[in-house]
């Protein structure tokens, strides 16, 4: 039987099974907080603000003597992120499994994402540098964070509940981000009323999420367990270890087939997320308070909409379940480019579809995709799927902006986007997942 596969015998097993997926689920709430309050709204404006203040005369700061347009800062540093998560994320997945201790790994690339986050406190003047530091750190860690998270699921929900645990997670993780977004809001936008100034009310916003993210791990680090690991390899230096998981799964034809669908239309998902606030102030001429408002608003029914997702897996299967979805991602988008301008209520039905097939579609596709993993490799193989949901979502960006670049319009940017969610519709459609579970060497469920 492989490491993967959940008994729940006795009483006793299936309580100390609940106690540890509860204790899973807080992950997602300890970390979503620094996506949603810092890298989607806070840290982006903030930080090029300073690089701004920071710049000479021609706009230029200069880290390390190398020339940078301040505006053009954040998107480096976070480049150079996702460039380093590359290189770490085999590395470290490999280590999780051929040792079985994933927990301490975690650990360490929880606090070092919540202690980058919590240093952002002191981000002010013109430190512009020490900003893209923490940023590079902190959002590299969690990226291995994220790829140890996830390969726990395998280990800690049967089959059967696997699309439910997941679905869950995201929910969870939803619900915090929404959550300490509004209290953050308050702060901002009253900062006067708490006698401070709008610097110092971002900073307290950047910090505080990484309090957060510190402070709720400690739940999952006492409750996730190790498992003995089965598999013996030796680990090579991070790219090389890529190169080595990408030849394993070479052998798991119908595995790379499920993850070339998934980068296809996940990064149809990523860059309607990241354009989604472009073509609202550009094309639809809506201010930033309606903006952060749409933001909200998605993270709320994400929660919804990934519980009720996780529903539907249960009678049609995940795979029908993430088609369908496609389907909605599609039927938005095409509402979309019809959106009339200057018109906050239809921009705020835009977002409602948008956050009700987006948790659903994230959460089920993790859970599908662990099925699609062998015994004793999940932290390797995740690692390779958390490259193709953080590091591969380049394609769509382009297609947006070369549309825009062609058709000067952004409502032509925004339908070409369609193409990654028939595409990756077509292409998963094709994936025999029962014949590529059991190849996989795991149980089949009924529902799939």
């Amino acid at each position: 039987m492989g490491i993967d596969t959940v008994r729940t015998g006795t009483a006793d097993e299936t309580a100390a099974l609940r106690r540890e997926q509860r204790g899973w689920y807080v992950y997602d709430w300890a970390c979503s907080v620094y996506s949603t309050s810092v890298l989607t709204v806070f840290l982006g404006p903030y930080l090029t603000a300073v690089a701004e203040r920071s710049a000479d005369s021609d706009g230029y700061v200069h880290p390390l003597g190398v020339p940078v347009r301040a505006g053009s800062f954040f998107a480096y540093s976070v480049s150079l992120s996702v460039i380093l998560a590359v290189v770490l994320m085999p590395l470290v997945g490999s280590a999780a499994d051929r040792t079985g201790r994933k927990k301490p790994l975690l650990a360490a690339a929880a606090y070092t994402g919540a202690a980058a986050t919590t240093g952002m406190f002191f981000l002010d003047g013109d430190r512009y540098l020490l900003g893209g530091v923490l940023l590079v750190v902190a959002n590299a860690a969690q990226s291995v964070g994220m790829m140890l998270y996830n390969s726990y699921l395998p280990q800690i929900a049967p089959p059967e509940e696997r699309d439910a645990i997941s679905s869950r997670g995201w929910a969870f993780g939803y619900a915090a981000g929404s959550s300490v977004l509004v209290a953050n809001l308050v702060l901002y936008s009253a900062h006067d009323s708490f006698g401070l100034t709008e610097t110092a009310a971002v900073r307290i916003c950047l910090a505080a999420a990484g309090l957060w993210w510190g402070a709720f791990t400690l739940v999952p680090l006492r409750r996730l367990r190790d498992r003995h690991a089965r598999v013996e390899r030796t680990t090579a230096p991070g790219l090389r270890q890529l190169a080595t998981t990408v030849r394993d799964m070479r052998r798991h034809p119908l595995t790379l087939a499920f993850l070339l669908a998934y980068l296809i239309y996940n990064d149809g998902i990523q860059t309607v997320i990241s354009q989604a606030s472009i073509y609202g102030s550009q094309e639809l001429g809506l201010g930033q308070s309606t903006l952060i408002a749409a933001v909200l608003l998605v993270q709320v029914l994400a929660v919804a909409g990934a519980l009720a997702m996780g529903r539907l897996a249960r009678t049609y299967g995940a795979q029908r379940t993430i088609l369908g979805s496609l389907v909605a991602w599609t039927l938005t988008l095409a509402a979309g480019y019809f959106l009339p301008a200057k018109a906050p209520v239809w921009f705020f039905v835009l977002a409602s579809g948008i956050g009700l097939v987006l948790g659903g579609s994230q959460a089920l596709s993790r859970s599908l995709f662990s099925h699609l993993v062998p015994p004793g490799k999940e932290a390797e193989y995740f690692s390779a799927y958390e490259l193709s949901d953080r590091g591969m979502s380049w394609l769509g960006p382009l297609l947006f902006g070369v549309t825009y670049q062609l058709t000067g319009s952004y409502r032509s940017a925004i339908i070409s986007l369609v193409a990654f969610f028939v595409i990756g519709f077509a292409l998963l459609a094709r994936v025999p997942v029962r014949r590529a579970i059991a190849e996989a060497g795991n149980p089949v469920p009924e529902k799939i």
